[in-house]
């Protein structure tokens, strides 16, 4: 909970409402005191970050009718409603009809202050789970490579940057990470998106074909070349070429797409008619062919006759932030793909969500999404059970939400609240600890000194 929630507070009663202003003041709530539900409606907006606590009894337009009408604008925006005694039945109605909750008077601060800090907790996970639904929504097919990481930023700024030359680029990352998304972005927001993007699995064709399917071939080539067949090369003339798994491109190909790039044209097989190529390469390999004991047998010419530009895709575990975003968008699509609605997560899931190293990346992330969705994971069949008995079950931002405190407290009392190693370890920026820090309410030195 953010020290500076805004609580709009409603009161005709000028002595009271400056009484109750104070108490949350003490507490840290920006508060916005005013006499009159008129006077506060205008100033509420479905973007209205906080919470409205509210007298019933006042002149004009009442508590129950101001109700009504912020539900109108967002029926989500948690109203508290003050009420006396004699308005408890008419307030356990109001609940009813979605009003967050309400405190009788004579109420001590502290009923107060608790109240409003879990209906200002309960706003802010709802706000944040809009912008995160938001940012996938706008996403499209760059889903894979959104992100607040410093990493995934300075990712999509290299793209945009490099996009429209005619470089070629190596790519580098995990199985499932996105390579393929990198380059068809490269495609799409270059001048060449109007020509073909082609992908090739260089591992997944045998060493006999693969150079028929790159260069061509004409009629009689070899035995079983009935036809001429324009290789994939030249058919990506005007566009994009993409080469997955070029690591495991064979020697003898190797030789021939080295001449590919330094010359810019193709000789298919049985023929020794030299075709002119427009294209551009991008080459994906999940090992660091910079490396020679990984390059194995990758020639090193070829290797640096590729890697003009090297692009990074960093592994999912490395920008943790980042999965309830995908898994939201994920689980949305797959919700509608099959026809289901997007379950509530019981805590194991969300745990899993949270702890996962997730080798597979963003494709392992996106099948597993699709499992919760068809109540195919164990952990997942429990979700609409509450965690306890005395409430609904909590939303995945608010279970995320949860656990995410926990590792930065574990994280804290690891290294005795050392910041820099704690930033370390958790591989977020700085800034954006202290910011966690403020938003789960956490004081670093409180685990000072308190190793394990």
């Amino acid at each position: 909970m953010s020290a500076s929630t805004p609580v709009m507070l409603v009161d005709d009663d000028r002595d009271l409402l400056r009484a109750t202003a104070q108490t949350l003041q003490l507490s840290g709530f920006d508060v916005v005191p005013l006499s009159s539900a008129a006077k506060a409606l205008p100033a509420i907006d479905a973007g209205f970050e906080g919470v409205v606590v509210s007298d019933i009894r006042m002149p004009g337009m009442d508590g129950l009718e101001f109700y009504k009408r912020i539900r109108a604008i967002d029926e989500e925006i948690p109203v508290i409603l003050v009420t006396g005694h004699g308005d408890i039945p008419m307030a356990v109605n109001a609940i009813r009809d979605g009003v967050y909750d309400f405190i009788a008077k004579p109420f001590p601060a502290e009923q107060l202050n608790q109240c409003v800090r879990r209906a200002a907790e309960k706003r802010r996970l709802v706000m944040e789970n809009r912008r995160l639904r938001e940012a996938a929504n706008a996403a499209g097919d760059d889903l894979p490579l959104i992100g607040q990481t410093p990493a995934m930023e300075r990712l999509r700024q290299t793209l945009r940057q490099i996009a429209e030359t005619d470089v070629d680029v190596l790519v580098t990352g995990e199985t499932g990470s996105g390579k393929e998304v990198v380059a068809r972005l490269l495609h799409d927001w270059s001048h060449r998106s109007g020509g073909n993007f082609v992908a090739l699995n260089c591992g997944a064709l045998p060493e006999q074909i693969i150079e028929s399917e790159l260069f061509g071939h004409e009629p009689g080539a070899f035995t079983g070349a009935q036809k001429k067949r324009v290789g994939r090369i030249e058919h990506s003339s005007g566009g994009t070429l993409f080469l997955d798994e070029i690591e495991s491109m064979p020697l003898s190909a190797q030789v021939q797409m080295l001449r590919v790039l330094e010359m810019r044209e193709v000789t298919p097989l049985g023929t020794n008619e030299v075709r002119p190529v427009n294209l551009r390469v991008v080459a994906a390999a999940k090992v660091d062919l910079g490396d020679p004991s990984q390059r194995r047998t990758f020639r090193e010419d070829l290797y640096y006759r590729l890697n003009v530009v090297a692009v990074t895709i960093p592994p999912l575990r490395e920008r943790r932030e980042d999965v309830p975003l995908l898994f939201s968008y994920f689980a949305e699509r797959a919700a509608r793909r099959f026809g289901r609605a997007v379950p509530k997560l019981s805590p194991a899931t969300a745990r899993h969500l949270a702890e996962h190293a997730w080798p597979g990346n963003v494709r392992e992330l996106s099948h597993f999404a699709e499992r919760v969705v068809l109540g195919l994971e164990p952990a997942a069949t429990a979700a609409n059970v509450p965690a306890s008995g005395d409430g609904p079950p909590e939303t995945l931002p608010e279970r995320l939400e949860s656990y995410e405190a926990k590792i930065i407290r574990e994280t804290l009392r690891s290294f005795e609240g050392n910041v820099q190693q704690t930033v370390a370890a958790l591989g977020i920026p700085r800034k954006t600890f202290y910011d966690k820090l403020q938003r789960h309410g956490i004081v670093r030195s409180d685990f000072a000194g308190k190793a394990p």
